[in-house]
């Protein structure tokens, strides 16, 4: 009897450090800043700091933001990470070249990324020097690329998005074609199909924890985005949630808690849309059977 207990709590025993890592270093933090937001700064409790935010013109327009760079920067880098994941599951000559250097970007920190992009879009940077030794514009035709409207401005934070991120969809997706079952891909081309056929009725449907997966990560680090903007285009330009967050804690002085208050429900939206992506995707059904 003492080895049948002793073997079921092995599961337990070897997952209490992540569990005591987890309630040190993430929800004693969260609890503290969820209490916290309800403070002003002389500790007394007020619902001011979360009516500061909401009466922000900016808080709008910085949900508008995030919501469009989300929907779209999704289904693209979704798109194009799919295709090329088909394409270099097909195990081609140099694919596996394709693939190191389709992983590049990956490996590069947001700062880099931001500081690279930034230079290079700038009216005298790398970006313009290419196009004119390329022959594309002239020396008095540079493009002014951060001169745009913010919508366009948007679409450009995007596309360098997409440019780091489409990798990690790329390998979670590929990850999830290889463990596929070939026979039943097989089955499909010997019974007639199509290759779009096979891939809308087989592959596809096998491939949805990894799609799941794939969406569910890229959704939640999309509403998360900021660094990127901040540092191509500055506070404020392009306002979107996280980057409010960073605003008030470190650009106006006296408003940590207001930033405390900012972080809580950019944390609550984060939260119920995973949730509602997940009940939408059947993951819950999934899970009840």
């Amino acid at each position: 009897m003492q080895k049948i207990l002793s073997k079921k709590m092995i599961p337990y025993i070897l997952i209490t450090p992540t569990l005591i890592y987890y309630l040190i270093f993430w929800l004693r933090p969260v609890i503290s800043a969820i209490y916290y937001s309800f403070f002003d700064e002389n500790n007394v409790f007020t619902l001011n700091n979360y009516a500061m935010i909401f009466k922000d013109p900016y808080f709008k327009e910085a949900l508008i933001n995030t919501a469009i760079f989300v929907l779209v920067s999704v289904t693209l880098e979704f798109v194009i990470a799919l295709g090329l994941a088909l394409i270099i599951n097909k195990k081609f000559k140099g694919a596996q070249i394709l693939l190191s250097i389709a992983l590049i970007p990956m490996a590069l920190p947001a700062v880099a990324v931001g500081a690279m992009w930034s230079s290079g879009f700038a009216t005298y940077g790398w970006v313009n020097s290419l196009l004119y030794h390329l022959g594309i514009i002239t020396e008095n035709g540079k493009i002014a690329f951060l001169a745009g409207s913010d919508f366009q401005s948007l679409m450009l934070i995007i596309l360098i998005d997409a440019w780091q991120v489409i990798p990690f969809m790329m390998v979670i997706l590929l990850a999830g074609l290889q463990g596929l079952s070939k026979d039943s891909i097989e089955a499909g081309y010997i019974f007639g199909g199509t290759k779009f056929t096979v891939l809308r009725k087989i592959t596809l449907p096998m491939l949805k924890p990894s799609i799941q997966t794939a969406l569910i990560l890229r959704i939640i680090s999309a509403i998360q985005v900021w660094l990127i903007i901040v540092m191509i285009y500055g506070y404020r330009r392009i306002p979107v949630l996280l980057e409010e967050v960073v605003f008030y804690e470190e650009q106006l002085l006296g408003f940590y808690r207001v930033a405390l208050a900012y972080s809580v429900i950019v944390a609550a939206i984060v939260s119920i849309v995973s949730i509602i992506y997940l009940k939408v995707s059947g993951a819950f059904e999934k899970g009840e059977q």
